[in-house]
């Protein structure tokens, strides 16, 4: 026969008790603020003192402005007349808007309204502490649109800014006008066409020590040595002063859109939009190889062969990519 002592009826209250207060204190607790996200800053940070100022200045195009979106500053240019057929070039994974130099000048000079700017982590936009995947740089893309007051532009996109192109029609048609072009695009690499060295840099303990103090101070040793590409020297100028810079190109890469995007130009070739592709036969960086599987998401595409060409043809056959662009988009 159990028997039951003031010891056990004290015990039975106090845990009665504890549980009373424990449940009212679970269910009366005000969940914690959500926790912000960091923000690293832009070439603009550099100061005008620099090598960068006079490779890439932050009036390097006429008509630039900043918008304050949800994930940092953007840097952004507007050429040409107003009246013109509105154009957004996207540029690709490493070199902010520089690689438009001598294409988004001659697009506004033959009438043209060009929108361009730079990606975040790149350039003079902010680094995001996040991840850099096709729903971020779509989004930005929008809102820039947005900002700018356009209800809808035709698009062209170069390397991972045609994969950028790809999300950002999927997401966002409406914003998306009749015709879009993609230089070399991004979106269907494989694992085995990305360089074992690239596949190491990119892993997340790798960028720890590259976004370390140390070895960003190695880096602009490095950086100080003369070139005279001015392309490459941006793109080492902020991989060695931009603490954002190589998070962003290594998150790009594992989670952005350079892969996994079937689906999206699977939807793209669906539409009715007229679509370019311009490649060439000498791209290492996304080979030739990957334009007939493309071509084949994109029935409507026509292709444009580059012969000997290689992967940044923005900056080695920008007279081709003008004159392409102008026959493909027409004239005003």
């Amino acid at each position: 026969m159990f028997i039951t002592t003031p010891y056990h009826c004290l015990t039975s209250s106090f845990l009665l008790i504890f549980s009373l207060i424990s449940l009212s204190y679970f269910f009366a607790q005000f969940p914690h603020a959500p926790q912000g996200y960091s923000v690293q800053p832009s070439l603009a940070s550099l100061g005008p003192e620099t090598k960068a100022n006079d490779i890439y200045p932050e009036d390097y195009y006429s008509g630039g402005a900043y918008v304050t979106l949800p994930f940092g500053n953007v840097r952004y240019w507007l050429l040409g007349p107003e009246a013109g057929k509105k154009i957004v070039l996207i540029h690709g994974l490493s070199i902010p808007s520089l690689i438009w130099k001598d294409v988004a000048p001659a697009l506004a000079s033959r009438g043209y309204r060009v929108l361009l700017y730079d990606l975040y982590g790149r350039g003079y936009s902010d680094a995001p502490e996040t991840t850099y995947d096709a729903s971020l740089y779509a989004t930005q893309l929008a809102l820039l649109m947005q900002h700018v007051k356009w209800p809808k532009a035709y698009v062209a996109g170069v390397s991972m800014g045609g994969g950028i192109l790809a999300a950002f029609t999927s997401f966002f048609p409406d914003l998306v006008d009749s015709k879009v072009a993609l230089i070399a695009p991004t979106g269907l690499v494989e694992s085995k066409d990305l360089s074992k060295t690239t596949k190491f840099m990119s892993s997340p303990f790798v960028q720890s020590v590259t976004s370390s103090a140390p070895f960003r101070f190695y880096l602009r040793r490095l950086a100080n040595a003369s070139s005279s590409d001015p392309v490459s020297e941006i793109v080492r100028i902020q991989s060695a002063h931009l603490p954002g810079y190589n998070a962003a190109i290594a998150s790009s890469l594992r989670d952005g859109p350079i892969r996994g995007l079937h689906e999206a130009f699977e939807k793209l070739g669906a539409s009715n939009r007229k679509i370019l592709l311009i490649w060439g036969t000498a791209d290492n960086a996304v080979p030739y190889k990957y334009a007939p599987r493309i071509q084949r998401l994109l029935p409507q595409s026509e292709l444009i062969t580059v012969e000997g060409g290689g992967h940044d043809l923005a900056v080695s056959h920008p007279e081709t990519i003008v004159s392409v662009f102008t026959r493909f988009f027409g004239s005003r």
